[in-house]
């Protein structure tokens, strides 16, 4: 990355691409953002800035580097690949992470819990936030690789039966629907409505959202 693209997001702040740290310490803290980056739509690490952008450099590029490429390899499944480079700005070195969003979502953080077994979870970005990934959106990531595209030609169809009609109108009314709003509207199990909605978003005649207190879809 160059120096002037760099001055340029460090002076627009931390948002859902980009993200401070003043200096990586332990790869399963920064896995997260990049798990996260990797899962919604790319972004950018940049370490040696503090919260409020106020530049403060790093005292070795060479291991918050490494800290990265560890992270990417090791605590991400599939593991990403990060292009990582140094800048120096007023004389103060930074390391920068390009993060790619993933074509192979979902990505997800490996951690253990206290039995020592491997647990897998997804982590998407939400504002300048990253979080855990609702079992609606962990789902649908694997649906939404910006690679691929969901038509008729790839066998997702739908058929607008009585439950897809009532959940149209209810969008029509209301812009935004959950899945617990779908299952109450048509009195179906939430399993199965999740599993109809889905269906729509692959069929393109939904789209999900999550913020930080629940998913929603709207009508595309």
């Amino acid at each position: 990355m160059n120096k002037k693209k760099l001055k340029r997001l460090i002076e627009g702040g931390e948002t859902s691409t980009v993200e401070f740290k003043r200096k990586l310490t332990e790869t399963h803290k920064i896995a997260k953002e990049l798990c996260a980056f990797a899962n919604t739509k790319g972004g950018v690490l940049i370490v040696g800035v503090d919260d409020d952008a106020t530049i403060c450099g790093v005292m070795s590029e060479k291991t918050e580097a490494e800290i990265i490429r560890t992270a990417c390899e090791f605590d991400l499944e599939p593991p990403i690949t990060p292009l990582i480079t140094h800048v120096n700005i007023m004389g103060l070195e930074l390391v920068v992470a390009e993060i790619e969003e993933s074509t192979n979502k979902p990505i997800n953080l490996l951690t253990k819990n206290e039995q020592g077994q491997t647990i897998k979870r997804a982590y998407i970005r939400v504002g300048e936030k990253s979080v855990m990934a609702s079992s609606e959106m962990a789902r649908a990531l694997r649906f939404l690789n910006k690679d691929d595209s969901y038509t008729e030609d790839d066998g997702v169809k739908i058929v607008i039966g009585r439950n897809e009609k009532a959940l149209f109108e209810y969008l029509e009314k209301n812009e935004r629907a959950t899945v617990n709003d779908f299952a109450k509207l048509v009195n179906i199990s939430r399993r199965r409505a999740e599993r109809l909605m889905i269906r729509m978003m692959r069929a393109g005649v939904l789209q999900i959202h999550q913020d930080t207190a629940h998913d929603y879809f709207t009508a595309v």
